[in-house]
């Protein structure tokens, strides 16, 4: 397992770094059908923003499946709505066949669409000998609480499901959600996080140096064989 934590300046200075990283690793990969599942949250906006403007012509977007590591039980429309974000910042500013988006249908029942989103993802991402995806690459976030996708610390069985996908219920608005599994975040062949903000540096300390309450986070138990913290001075102030 390779752990490396990359400290920028700010959070644009994050999502600058990252992007940079991103479109080296894509130009590296030998295979042309690339899986990447998207996270929610400030800085992939300022990330896609990025790839709309900086890198629409410096990556072959053909090469990229997009998936979602969660996403909110909401229309496609919505402000909530993590696909409706990606397509209007950047899917919609890029060269990137319709085919190779596949997104989750937060506005379907969420029951039906945990297990649908499922079977799209094997249909589509490298499975490794116990039925779990492997994806390229996983983009992930995390919460003050020390979530990830939708993994909250009161539904941490998600991070042992033997489910591809999971509905989970946000622990102050009740929102459901459509998360990846914890095997399946494990699973990821390269996992980023994208960790930016003051007010994440005490628990980013603890899931980082497996201190104090780490256990209890969520984002802790991301132990993917090639896994990169990039995170801003704010968030970086206890490491």
């Amino acid at each position: 397992m390779s752990t490396e934590t990359k400290k920028f300046a700010d959070s644009a200075a994050v999502a600058s770094g990252f992007a940079a990283d991103f479109a080296e690793w894509v130009a590296a990969q030998g295979h042309d059908k690339i899986t990447v599942a998207l996270s929610g949250g400030s800085t992939p906006k300022l990330l896609f923003g990025l790839w709309a403007s900086d890198y629409a012509d410096k990556i072959e977007w053909a090469r990229l499946h997009f998936f979602w590591g969660d996403e909110r039980c909401v229309e496609p429309d919505d402000s909530d709505s993590n696909y409706g974000v990606a397509k209007a910042l950047f899917l919609d500013k890029v060269q990137i066949p319709e085919e190779n988006v596949h997104r989750i249908l937060g506005e379907a029942d969420p029951d039906e669409e945990r297990l649908r989103y499922e079977n799209e993802v094997y249909g589509h991402v490298d499975i490794d000998d116990n039925a779990v995806p492997e994806f390229d690459l996983i983009i992930l976030g995390m919460g003050t609480d020390g979530h990830t996708a939708s993994i909250f610390p009161h539904q941490s069985q998600f991070l042992k499901s033997p489910q591809v996908c999971e509905v989970a219920i946000h622990p102050e608005t009740a929102q459901k959600r459509i998360t990846l599994t914890g095997p399946v975040l494990n699973r990821g062949k390269k996992v980023a996080f994208l960790i930016t903000g003051g007010d994440k540096a005490e628990v980013l300390a603890q899931v980082i140096k497996k201190e104090g309450d780490f256990a209890n986070f969520p984002a802790s138990h991301v132990e993917a064989a090639d896994l990169t913290f990039y995170v801003d001075e704010a968030a970086a102030a206890r490491l």
